[in-house]
């Protein structure tokens, strides 16, 4: 087990959002210059703008990849009625590109948590080809899991996540450095 994957599961990010997966894509999230290490804090005022998300793969085999950004503690970590809530949404982004290079189906919206310490997750699977994909008719309650299965996307090939509060939060979920 990498080291990668036992951050994912120490945050519980495999069992709430995922099943266990191997990460065989590179997958690069980056706010301003900071870029995303599983677990690192990041305030709202550091994640108003969509970031920049760098997917690698080979493009030899013209491979698309579909990136999702979903909240599994909305709206608050104790009482999360409203996992998975999606912030993000961009499929066809085609592999050694940008998240920009695809097509955005769910607009992005920064997270601003109310309450507690909130997990952000960013998913990445792998497309068989081009594929039509519907944005939900909302954006709370959403289920990456059964995303996937609808879009026949199997396991993800890479995930990162951030731990996110209110600027002046303090308490919760203890932040890990």
């Amino acid at each position: 087990m990498n080291r990668e994957r036992d951050t994912l599961v120490v945050g519980r990010v495999i069992g709430d959002v995922l099943d266990p997966f191997t990460r065989s894509v590179p997958l690069s999230v980056i706010y301003s210059s900071r870029e995303v290490t599983n677990g690192c804090n990041l305030k709202p005022s550091a994640v108003v703008h969509q970031p920049r998300v760098e997917v690698g793969g080979t493009d030899h085999l013209r491979t698309f990849y579909t990136l999702i950004m979903v909240d599994p503690d909305a709206p608050s970590p104790s009482y999360p009625n409203l996992r998975e809530y999606l912030h993000w949404l961009v499929t066809d982004i085609p592999a050694t590109t940008e998240a920009s290079f695809g097509q955005e189906i769910v607009s992005y919206k920064s997270p601003s948590p109310v309450l507690g310490i909130h997990r952000i997750v960013f998913v990445l699977f792998q497309q068989l080809g081009h594929q039509t994909v519907y944005a939900p008719g909302w954006r709370q309650n959403f289920n990456t899991r059964d995303f996937a299965e609808l879009y026949n996307l199997g396991s993800p090939v890479a995930a990162v996540y951030f731990n996110c509060q209110r600027e002046s939060g303090t308490g919760g979920r203890r932040m890990q450095a």
